[in-house]
């Protein structure tokens, strides 16, 4: 697809190939779950994008997913939803383990029922003015101790730890702005500066 549609919301998958196969459907950021376990960290950073831009739940459409969708959604009740059949989500070709998941669905079938949920959230993404050479002049990628105060800001923000590449994506995606980053890291936590 050349001109891929704007997803607003967040949205949450289970894994690295979601949000690869997302990436080639539609534009849009995705928190991991990474499995069918649901961290108290992945939960945070999901409140935290449905308060600030929406979420949108889409696992894969077997009993996992359906679980994890149920948990996120218990804990998350704000979020909106996505799903695929599992004709859908069932690969096409060397399948002979009846492969199925939202990894190898259609992409027009995952661009139509994301810009449906996003429609339902009806949040615009955030603007951030965070660049690469201030995080790397915060010392948060390259330094010394670049790992220790990404794990602090993660932790401060509520968005979890990254790593350099990951951090600059994920400040983006929630619109964390410079003056919130330096507070965090002053340890002033919701850049509320004292």
């Amino acid at each position: 697809m050349t001109d891929r549609p704007k997803i607003k919301a967040m949205v949450v998958v289970e894994g690295g190939a979601d949000t690869k196969r997302l990436s080639q459907a539609v534009d849009c950021d995705t928190i991991e779950t990474r499995g069918s376990a649901l961290s108290e960290e992945v939960i945070l950073r999901i409140q935290k994008a449905a308060t600030k831009r929406g979420a949108i739940v889409l696992t894969d459409p077997d009993f996992n997913g359906n679980r994890l969708r149920r948990l996120i959604t218990e804990a998350v009740p704000a979020v909106a939803q996505a799903t695929i059949s599992q004709d859908q989500g069932r690969a096409q070709k060397d399948n002979p383990h009846k492969s199925l998941g939202v990894e190898h669905a259609p992409l027009d079938v995952l661009a139509t029922c994301l810009v449906e949920a996003d429609q339902q959230v009806g949040q615009s993404r955030p603007a951030s003015d965070i660049d690469r050479n201030f995080l790397v002049d915060l010392g948060l990628v390259g330094g010394p101790t670049a790992k220790e105060k990404r794990i602090l800001l993660g932790q401060s923000l509520q968005i979890g730890y990254a790593n350099g590449k990951q951090l600059y994506h994920r400040l983006l995606a929630y619109g964390i702005m410079q003056e919130q980053v330096v507070a965090a890291l002053k340890g002033n936590i919701n850049g509320k500066v004292n």
